[in-house]
């Protein structure tokens, strides 16, 4: 089993969780986050909203030492193997732009899943 996290835009949530229920995964957690990649939160909201914003905003500020925190979503999903490369190209396809910001994906090894309610184990837990 995986756990796949996915920061993303915060507009893009409702895109991407009917992505999910329409490639049959209806079970995520959303989180909001705040972070910045390399490019060191140029832009702040307004570029999250308006991509073009970044480059634009990037020159004007090249010397400013300003660091801003950008608001995310970052959604987890737990499935079984053969399903990982499934549910990238689902949020690869809901969420690429081509600008900066359109997002992260880390998929992780999980050692166990136990389900509270019946004490199920590993991919019965999931399912």
């Amino acid at each position: 089993m995986k756990e796949i996290m996915t920061l993303i835009r915060r507009h893009q949530v409702p895109a991407t969780k009917k992505a999910f229920e329409d490639a049959g995964f209806p079970a995520l957690t959303i989180q909001s986050v705040e972070g910045r990649g390399k490019q060191g939160g140029i832009g702040g909201w307004a570029a999250e909203i308006d991509p073009e914003l970044n480059y634009m905003l990037s020159k004007e500020m090249a010397d400013d030492t300003k660091f801003n925190w950008i608001p995310k979503r970052m959604l987890t999903i737990v499935v079984q193997d053969d399903q990982v490369e499934e549910v990238v190209d689902v949020i690869i396809k809901a969420n690429q732009t081509g600008h900066m910001g359109d997002g992260k994906i880390f998929v992780l090894p999980l050692k166990e899943v136990i389900r509270v309610r019946t004490g199920e184990i590993g991919s019965e837990a999931v399912i």
